[in-house]
């Protein structure tokens, strides 16, 4: 019989991954449903997306003081149904009726305008203003406006302008809550099964990153119910991916550590000790880099980028939490179990693949001068076309990549009235200086039209001044979204802010696509430095090296060039896209390189910790084999996770999708697996200076 102490001191040992079994399982039962209600919490409004010192920002506060209560204009066009024939006198008359029949309706705020021909006299709009906190009931009350346009005879009724828009983009939100958590829990899934043949490990892996999920959920919900934390629908479709993929990267590096060392003796307890304390200091310093990363956009100064750094740090931290108590627990209660059928046996050396990857680091071992150059060359051809990247929006036509109604209207609206119909610029000024401001807005080359707001609302009749100031709409000959109608409101600027004593103030949809573009640039050049800055520092302080970080960040920093260019290439000539919006160059850079580091952090702790043991030549090759399986697997389930953001039909998402996933795969397959290893191969022990192997002679390197 045991002792009755040892008999205790295994029981106590026992109760520890018990306990925090236990606790996991609480806290996905009390905080697990919290992820799928931070829609209710999310502010999907045009201001969400605006820089808060930008001029088109304050014109939006300066606007609130010319209504008791703030206004969401929705267009109503007609045209005559079935072709191209004109809409009467008759037809007109109706469609005022039915505009007026509207007043006091759910949701509707003011009288709506009459309705006004456009000169081709083939269409007719008006418009009508909605309550912008209509929140769930803007559907409803699109479907009134819809019913009464309807009335009027021989024509087709559709609705544009910022209302339609907001309702078609809440439509496009409503897949993150479900279908994107699906297709990317199932993705992960499917992929962990093929790779890995086992049944039940995949299972646990996925359990853990809902239990990441439904924690970062249950701390983001209360902070952004509370205002201290801002969520878009933007930013709750990239928690999601990113703490799913993130998690599940994590779970692959401690699992595969674990299987090593199951292989080595018959005591997991001791086995998965040994696995988290060697796989603490990679894992650790890769959740740093991409939370502090995240944390660097809180520089920004556009609304929903600056939400994405503590809510996504937020996130990452999470799933380090999950992977570092709740996989532990449940691979130790499990034992062997966890990897049936293929469970590891006595003595096993050879993981899933390395066969692949033993004969990857003969070759940038016999020839690393050679694979590296080409791995180079590679990079830099697909970098040469980063230049040709069009960041400077996406055109209203293609912010959604399916048939969205407000697109569709806004096409028909933009055929037959003024390029800017709609979308007006706003210009806010001191009602002394009225006059004075409308015709210097007249003098403004591709200026179609200005005139103050009266008390209706509308331009026309006595101007509403309030606190001493006027409200300006001024229509654009050319479309809102186009280049020159960015040019006209710059011009616009330039003229209204030099009538002396006015005051004036430009905004509107152009001003604000204008500022957000500008405001994006500025962004870059200030964040970009920052977390190159702070992946440094970390790397230095893990990897105890100068040159290994420096060579660490220029071949992420070079893939993302690489991936810019693909890009570029791919979005024009094969998704159509003619631009990107102005933030997804600062995005895709962030996630690209934060966790493309994450790979080289993975690969190079490990080519460390073997460098030790058998020098540095042999330690680059150890490393390489022993961690090439579980590091592509990471690659494609996070390349793959990302890649289901293309289901939420924006082409924002859609374009962060293919960046990131691309990315990771080019840097996973390329950089990873061929550049970094031939370079650390080609340079010998003194890539590792100022630490003791840049000293140590290498005994696995022959005399050259």
């Amino acid at each position: 019989m045991g002792h009755p102490s040892s008999t205790t001191a295994r029981r106590v040992r026992w109760l520890v991954p018990a306990v925090l079994l236990l606790i996991w399982l609480a806290i996905g039962g009390a905080l697990g449903p919290y992820a799928g209600k931070l829609g209710e919490v999310a502010t999907n409004d045009q201001a969400s997306f605006l820089p808060r010192s930008a001029e088109s920002t304050r014109v939006i506060d300066a606007q609130r003081a010319f209504s008791r209560e703030e206004a969401l204009p929705l267009i109503v066009v007609w045209t005559a149904k079935g072709g191209d024939g004109p809409v009467g006198e008759e037809q007109r008359d109706d469609a005022t009726r039915a505009l007026a029949s509207l007043a006091g309706g759910q949701g509707i705020t003011g009288q709506p305008s009459p309705a006004i021909a456009s000169r081709d006299g083939k269409a007719l709009q008006g418009v009508v203003q909605l309550r912008p906190t209509l929140g769930d009931e803007l559907p409803s009350t699109l479907d009134d406006v819809r019913r009464a346009a309807a009335q009027v005879p021989g024509t087709t009724a559709q609705l544009a302008g910022p209302a339609a828009s907001q309702a078609d983009l809440s439509e496009a939100f409503s897949g993150v809550d479900g279908l994107l958590l699906l297709v990317a829990v199932v993705t992960v899934l499917v992929i962990l099964l093929l790779v890995y043949r086992s049944l039940l490990l995949p299972f646990v892996i996925i359990l853990g990153a809902m239990f990441a999920l439904g924690l970062a959920g249950g701390v983001v919900y209360p902070l952004a119910d509370h205002d201290v934390v801002r969520v878009d629908g933007q930013v709750q479709g990239i928690l999601s991916i990113l703490v799913i993929g993130a998690a599940t990267d994590y779970a692959l590096l401690l699992s595969a550590r674990y299987r090593e060392e199951l292989s080595r003796g018959p005591d997991r307890m001791r086995a998965m000790w040994t696995a988290w304390r060697r796989s603490l200091g990679a894992i650790s310093a890769s959740t740093a880099t991409v939370a502090l990363g995240l944390l660097a956009l809180l520089l920004s100064d556009l609304t929903n980028t600056r939400a994405l750094g503590p809510v996504g740090a937020i996130g990452i931290v999470c799933a380090l939490l999950s992977t570092l108590t709740f996989l532990p627990a449940a691979l130790v209660l499990l034992g062997r179990a966890a990897y049936w059928p293929t469970k590891p046996r006595p003595g096993e050396t050879a993981a899933a693949g390395a066969g692949v990857w033993r004969r990857i680091a003969g070759l940038v071992d016999r020839h690393p001068r050679r694979v590296w150059s080409l791995a180079l060359l590679g990079l830099l051809a697909g970098a040469a076309f980063a230049p040709t990247l069009n960041s400077k929006g996406v055109p209203l036509d293609e912010v959604f990549v399916n048939d969205a109604p407000s697109v569709a209207a806004q096409k028909t609206l933009s055929a037959h009235f003024p390029g800017g119909s709609g979308n007006p610029a706003i210009v806010i000024a001191g009602a002394g200086k009225a006059e004075q401001v409308v015709a210097a807005a007249h003098g403004v080359d591709g200026v179609a039209r200005a005139a103050p707001t009266s008390d209706s609302g509308r331009p026309g009749g006595r101007p509403k001044v309030v606190d001493g100031r006027v409200r300006i709409e001024v229509t654009l000959r050319a479309a809102a979204d186009s280049d020159a109608a960015k040019a006209a409101v710059r011009d616009l600027r330039g003229a209204v802010h030099a009538v002396p004593g006015a005051g004036a103030l430009v905004g509107g949809y152009t001003a604000q696509q204008y500022d957000t573009q500008q405001t994006a640039e500025h962004d870059r050049k200030i964040i970009v430095p920052v977390v190159l800055a702070v992946i440094v520092v970390i790397l230095i302080g893990l990897l105890r090296s100068l040159p290994v970080p420096a060579v660490l960040v220029a071949t992420v920093a070079l893939n993302f060039a690489a991936t810019l260019g693909v890009s570029a290439l791919v979005f024009e000539h094969l998704f159509g896209f003619t631009g990107t919006d102005a933030s997804v160059p600062l995005y895709g850079f962030v996630f690209l390189v934060a966790l493309g580091v994450d790979y080289n952090i993975f690969l190079m702790s490990r080519v460390r910790e073997e460098s030790h043991r058998h020098g540095v030549r042999r330690g680059v090759l150890l490393g390489l084999t022993s961690t090439g399986g579980v590091i592509t697997s990471a690659g494609v389930v996070l390349a793959a996770t990302f890649a289901a953001l293309g289901v939420i039909p924006l082409a924002f998402l859609v374009q962060i999708a293919f960046i990131v996933s691309f990315g990771v795969l080019l840097d996973t397959l390329v950089v990873r697996s061929l550049l970094v290893p031939a370079l650390v191969r080609d340079a010998g022990p003194r890539i590792w200076w100022p630490g003791s192997l840049s000293r140590r002679p290498d005994p696995s390197d022959p005399p050259r």
